[in-house]
């Protein structure tokens, strides 16, 4: 049975930082792509940044590129995002998501996932 859990979310002031965690179980990074998505209040859900299960390869949204980090260990088939100099934009509920052969791009722009986590919440606020 796949399942995905994030946690690491939180309330944190400006130009702070958070790093989410998401535990897959079920399967493994080795044969699918993650990514985490962010659904603000009021707004469609969007990909943030994504990680693809051959190589490594990442993806990263425009708008936090040099900001947020996205990395995985297979050993513990957990995926990170690590985020630095968080904006107010930045808050929502982060999901990730498990998907079988995809691009990280691919992943991200679409939106393309075969499995979610239940999200967590982040807010950035003084």
């Amino acid at each position: 049975q796949l399942q995905l859990v994030e946690s690491g979310g939180g309330l944190v002031q400006p130009g702070g930082s958070l790093r989410l965690s998401c535990a897959v179980s079920g399967v493994t990074l080795d044969y699918h792509g993650v990514g985490w998505f962010r659904q603000a209040p009021g707004k469609e859900r969007e990909g943030i940044s994504c990680i693809s299960s051959s190589d490594g390869s990442t993806y990263y949204a425009d708008s936090v590129k040099g900001r947020f980090t996205i990395s995985r260990d297979i050993a513990k088939n957990t995926v990170y995002l690590q985020m630095n100099d968080l904006k107010p934009d930045d808050a929502g509920i982060y999901y990730c998501a498990a998907a079988g052969p995809a691009t990280p791009q691919a992943m991200c722009m679409l939106t393309i996932g075969d499995y979610w986590g239940q999200g967590t919440q982040v807010s950035v606020s003084s």
